[in-house]
């Protein structure tokens, strides 16, 4: 809810990389039932975040596969114990932290609805659906997932305020946390971008400079 999917998208178009999110790794999990999907979906349907050595060996698993490129992870490491595990196997350049008020988050979270067979996803501040509660496109009704559910929002902002606030620490005692204040991701993101060029160069714009 912080708008972290949003910019890391961006920073993928602008900067290139491989892009990977703890969210839609578990998701994708979930989906295909798999071991650690079924494992995960006990976890979050009890608004509990999922344990470091579940987390830790199915991000790594997804980025050594990754070692020809540079990559971006989003939603990981949300604990120290993630974060040193992260350490042993990799070298991390900068960490970027959106630093969004709680209230903004639970506005956003718990506005989203989303057509389950077809992935749509509606807010009712931005992307309201033209009729409340149903789908555009095929009329059926819209849900709410489990964990954008108001109750299971607050636990979540609570256990990530207990498990994360230590990892912004960790990172900022080694010089590498970035940290981009603000309510709205569109006024948060050319700060990123600025930051982000003094680090790496915009393949966006050599792409466009360049036809194939």
């Amino acid at each position: 809810g912080s708008g972290k999917g949003t910019v890391s998208a961006r920073i993928i178009k602008h900067f290139g990389g491989k892009h990977l999110s703890s969210g839609d790794l578990l998701r994708d999990n979930m989906q295909k039932k798999t071991e650690v999907g079924i494992l995960a979906k006990s976890y979050i349907d009890q608004g509990q975040l999922i344990p470091d050595d579940i987390m830790t060996q199915l991000m790594l698993n997804e980025i050594k596969g990754l070692d020809r490129y540079s990559w971006l992870l989003d939603g990981f490491p949300r604990t120290v114990v993630q974060a040193e595990a992260l350490d042993k196997e990799c070298h991390i350049d900068t960490v970027i932290d959106l630093d969004v008020p709680f209230e903004t988050i639970k506005c956003r979270l718990t506005a989203r609805w989303i057509h389950p067979a077809s992935g749509r996803v509606y807010n009712l501040e931005f992307s309201p659906p033209k009729v409340q509660g149903i789908d555009d496109i095929t009329g059926e009704p819209l849900v709410q997932r489990d964990d954008d559910k108001p109750e299971t929002v607050s636990k979540r902002l609570q256990a990530y305020d207990a498990q994360t606030k230590p990892v912004l620490e960790y990172y900022r005692k080694k010089g590498l946390l970035k940290s981009f204040s603000g309510t709205e991701t569109n006024k948060i993101w050319p700060h990123i971008y600025a930051f982000l060029q003094t680090k790496l160069p915009d393949v966006s714009q050599k792409d466009a400079a360049n036809p194939r």
